[in-house]
């Protein structure tokens, strides 16, 4: 039998990786069993405030849920519009494509639930009123909108999202929206590919992509909508083709993907003013009128960039003026290059983005088995998010999701031979991996049940209320005998408990949650080599630099460990053994588990002497600025904390006119700079300042290097 029994659950867990205790590990299983357990918490400098329109969103453990998948509170519901035909029907609980039911009343009643589980934010797949079924099947994931002002009533009404808004509000929990500025619901037709009806001309099935070169020579679509469909968007606007491409259909290539229709969905003209503005005012006046926390906002990287330079400030201004202090926007670009990823967070002034990046990296290393390199090189380009006002911190970590497909599945695609056991033990480590890391933890529904799917899209959404998909209910859930077919909200599923203790670990440090990330050397004791598979790296608060160590064995041998060490360390998740001797750390690790420590007394920082521009280069689209800096005392290589990220070095654009602009703060070495070109066009000189935040600065001005510009 699988299902874990508490206590069994407890003994793997101080042989794994969710005991989150000071005492060191035991080896009489029965007082590991019976001992309880807590978080040993140092001097906390950023509690968590229980106000949600004022905890800043990296407090925070998000949840993200399909309302239609989650939980049926209100089946009068469950076919949606009683009085608009294109917003009824679709419900067909045996079919993984169609409505099953869920709702906004069924959210609500699971916050117990989701509380105990440590969720402070849930964000729900779009909510706002669809075309219920069109051409490529059922929208109950909620991308086809047809409506920007009203809930869809497959998921209640909007008073249903104001009780479940207030209720959550009532707990300090946050609500965030998934929203469209991409595309709206596939109305609009061609006359080159569509009958009068709408209906496909016959032998099509879609409308091939006609190339800005292509409407420049005359060569375009006659765009029509089908009679009774001419105004069934809302705002009004929104039924005039003029404000859509009309090109055909994407190909996810070129500039078919910005300007492509998805599978039909009509495409937005993002670059032309009337949609920035028409758009900005939709979304201003859904937080005027439902005062949600944030948005998640689908498909940025298909939306032309000049849209989100306008978009983002707009709307997180107008949240500001509503009292709403911490609103917070995350975009998805479906990529896991940081040179991409960060043009959004940098040119495109969004403050996060979902990073692709750490769920590749995770799979790679946790559940693949491959070297740490992965996760190496997406630390160590963590640079290219800083700028003036965001860096990786606010970076959204997920292991899986609705589109992807599942964490479960990613593992046992990757271990088809493992032990029940073991894939729990994977799962739990690879999630702490997400709850530990710089950035903000995103469970996706269902894995804290063990939950797998079969594949990406509609494989990935199954019910956690009793479901009637057979694809779904043959799956073999991690951690448990239970399947689809009934309820799954079962409190002691050992994936619940252990993601329910990996909040509390992270909730009772505030390092942990803002603290900058430095990855750390470790080696191999029994070869001095660098250990292929162990990842460790140290969080900081740079101004109060206590360092957290965290060490992580993926891997079904105990492994030895030595590392420089920086101060004296306590535990927080002990290792088996761990010893401190001449400025260095040695630690055993057991299997499928990770190690947290933390100085005793903050560090303090090596004091700069000088600092200069070293290097200019262009790499991956982006201005390099590479610095070197010098310190007062050259210690010995086991004492030094020059590497630590504990200086803020921040750089400076300055103008023809002298003007200074803030470009980047890096707290990490090796201390750089990375800029895209469009923000330098009228640089003229560098300035850096090194500042140990003990009083000790230093600065450097040299001219800028204007031939790197295209």
């Amino acid at each position: 039998m699988k299902k874990f029994h508490q206590s069994t659950f407890v003994i793997a867990i101080v042989a794994s990786i969710a005991v989150f205790g000071c005492q060191p590990a035991s080896t009489d299983k029965q007082s590991a069993i019976d001992a309880e357990f807590t978080v040993a918490t140092p001097n906390a400098i950023k509690p968590i405030v229980f106000d949600s329109h004022v905890r800043d969103v990296r407090d925070d453990v998000f949840y993200f849920v399909l309302p239609d998948r989650f939980n049926n509170a209100n089946p009068a519901n469950d076919n949606g519009s009683d009085t608009l035909a294109i917003s009824n029907g679709g419900l067909d609980i045996t079919s993984k494509w169609a409505f099953h039911g869920g709702d906004m009343q069924g959210i609500e009643a699971k916050l117990d639930y989701l509380q105990n589980l440590g969720v402070t934010a849930i964000w729900m797949t779009p909510i706002l009123r669809n075309q219920a079924t069109q051409l490529t099947g059922f929208a109950h994931h909620g991308y086809w909108i047809l409506d920007f002002t009203q809930i869809d009533p497959h998921f209640g009404s909007n008073d249903d999202l104001r009780s479940l808004i207030s209720a959550a509000h009532a707990r300090g929990m946050k609500i965030f929206f998934d929203i469209i500025t991409n595309h709206t619901a596939d109305i609009i037709r061609f006359e080159e590919c569509h009958n009068p009806d709408g209906t496909w001309r016959e032998g099509l099935t879609g409308c091939e992509y006609k190339s800005t070169e292509q409407l420049a020579a005359g060569d375009t679509y006659a765009p029509f909508i089908p009679k009774g469909l001419e105004t069934v968007k809302t705002p009004a606007w929104l039924n005039d083709p003029k404000y859509y491409h009309n090109q055909g259909d994407s190909f996810w290539q070129g500039e078919s993907a910005l300007n492509g229709d998805f599978v039909g969905l009509d495409d937005l003209k993002t670059s032309h003013p009337d949609v920035v503005n028409g758009m900005i005012d939709i979304y201003k006046n859904i937080i005027t009128e439902f005062k949600p926390d944030g948005f998640r906002i689908d498909t940025v990287k298909h939306v032309d960039l000049s849209f989100w330079e306008s978009f983002s400030p707009a709307i997180m201004d107008h949240a500001a003026s509503l009292g709403i202090d911490h609103f917070h926007i995350f975009g998805e670009v479906y990529d896991g290059n940081p040179a991409v990823l960060s043009r959004y967070t940098t040119l495109g002034k969004m403050p996060s983005v979902l990073d692709f990046g750490i769920q590749y990296a995770t799979a790679d290393l946790f559940y693949k088995d491959y070297d740490k390199q992965s996760v190496t090189r997406l630390f160590n380009n963590d640079d290219y998010y800083n700028d003036a006002d965001s860096d990786s911190t606010l970076l959204m970590n997920f292991l899986g999701n609705h589109d992807m497909g599942r964490a479960g599945m990613f593992l046992k695609q990757a271990q088809p031979n493992a032990s029940d056991d073991e894939l729990v033990k994977r799962n739990l480590l690879s999630h702490a991996f997400m709850y530990l890391s710089r950035g903000i933890p995103a469970i996706y529904y269902g894995d804290e049940q063990g939950f797998t799917g079969d594949g990406g899209d509609v494989d990935a959404r199954e019910n956690m209320f009793a479901s009637q998909v057979e694809s779904y209910n043959d799956n073999d859930l991690i951690g448990s005998d239970a399947s689809t077919a009934v309820d799954n909200f079962d409190q002691t599923h050992p994936l619940y408990i252990g993601l329910a203790e990996l909040a509390k670990l992270r909730q009772s440090h505030s390092t942990l949650r803002y603290g900058k990330q430095q990855i750390r050397h470790v080696k191999d004791r029994s070869s001095s080599k660098e250990a292929s598979k162990v990842v460790a790296f140290s969080r900081f608060e740079p101004n109060s630099p206590t360092e957290y160590i965290v060490i992580f064995n993926p891997t079904p041998e105990q492994q030895e460990v030595e590392l420089q060490g920086y101060g004296d360390y306590l535990p927080i998740v002990p290792a088996l053994d761990f010893k401190q001797a001449n400025g260095q750390i040695m630690a055993d690790i057991a299997p499928f588990s990770f190690i947290l420590y933390h100085t005793q007394r903050p560090i303090t920082p090596a004091k700069p002497t000088s600092i200069k521009l070293l290097t200019q280069a262009i790499d991956n689209e982006r201005i390099h600025l590479n610095f070197q800096l010098h310190f007062e005392e050259d210690l010995v290589a086991s004492k030094s904390n020059r590497d630590l990220p504990a200086i803020a070095v921040k750089t400076y654009l300055i103008d023809e006119q002298g003007t200074k602009t803030l470009a980047s703060v890096d707290y990490t070495h090796p201390y750089q700079a990375i800029i895209p070109p469009e923000l330098m066009l009228n640089t003229k000189h560098i300035e850096v300042i090194a500042n140990d935040g003990q009083g000790n600065q230093v600065s450097h001005t040299a001219l800028f290097s204007r031939a790197l510009l295209p």
